[in-house]
């Protein structure tokens, strides 16, 4: 730990502060709306809507090298790709007489599918593993302002909208009875997951996203009563995980993204082995 801390202020090294920064800046989204994805109960869409951002990925990247359009941006295409993706899953899930799981399972290989392509297709070599598994060290000042912007917004809406995304999460039924406009709400809440993955991706990647938006909510869940509770608990445990994850790989050798996935994956056995003992001693 002492030389990760020694790295973090040398001037040679700035792409380490600039991970630091952007995970911890994502760590309030990733806590907030992963409370939601956890109560909600809807990580396979989530996971859906993750793997259909490498088509978005992919689009940018291509339209940027390839027609020299250099204002496209690949966090812009994921933008566009996970946001019509949640919409699509939304809707077939709320009107549609398709089965749901068959769209979500669509929609994920379609979106890896036209990824892939269009990386081969872009001009020069473009690794698909740091967009896959995740490299946080690529980190420019540039994503760390769209990371900013898009943490701010996920945060406002996830707090000012609280009450209506409890209801939704845990009594629709009764929500509906007073008033609230269920299915507008569900298609709100699964456009604030899909920005939050976009975020996730640039930290762990579009494979391992799941992971750190589920894990940290999941342990909050057993150290919490209330929902708001989950919230901050889990973006405190996400902040942990990013930074001994950050402090492992960087003096270990080792690639970020999978080191702070096994670090929340080491806590959450931990706490889900601690619960189970803890009844049965009380029991």
């Amino acid at each position: 730990m002492a030389e990760f801390l020694q790295a973090l202020t040398d001037p040679n090294v700035p792409f380490l502060r600039y991970a630091l920064i952007a995970g911890m800046l994502a760590s309030v989204a990733f806590g907030m709306v992963g409370s939601y994805v956890v109560a909600r109960r809807i990580s396979y869409i989530a996971g859906a809507i993750a793997h259909s951002v490498l088509g978005g990925i992919g689009a940018g990247l291509y339209l940027q090298q390839a027609k020299g359009l250099h204002w496209c941006h690949p966090m812009g295409g994921a933008v566009i790709a996970a946001l019509a993706s949640a919409l699509i899953i939304g809707l077939v899930s709320l009107y549609a007489r398709q089965r749901e799981d068959t769209v979500i399972g669509a929609i994920w290989a379609t979106g890896m599918a036209v990824g892939l392509l269009l990386l081969a297709k872009t001009p020069g070599y473009v690794d698909p593993m740091s967009y896959l598994f995740g490299n946080i060290l690529l980190i420019s000042p540039t994503d760390l302002w769209l990371v900013l912007g898009l943490d701010v917004l996920v945060v406002v809406l996830a707090v000012f909208f609280y009450n209506k995304f409890l209801a939704v999460c845990f009594d629709q039924e009764f929500a509906r009875m007073r008033g609230v406009r269920v299915e507008l709400y569900y298609l709100l809440l699964l456009a604030l997951t899909a920005l939050t993955v976009v975020l996730l991706v640039s930290v762990v990647g579009i494979v391992l996203v799941i992971a750190l938006l589920t894990l940290p909510a999941a342990v909050a869940g057993h150290l919490s009563r209330r929902l708001w509770q989950m919230m901050v608990l889990g973006v405190v445990l996400c902040m942990t995980f990013i930074v001994t994850g950050l402090a492992g790989s960087y003096v270990y050798d080792l690639p970020s993204g999978p080191v702070i996935i096994m670090v929340a994956a080491v806590v959450y056995l931990a706490a889900l082995v601690g619960r189970r003992v803890w009844a049965r001693a009380i029991g």
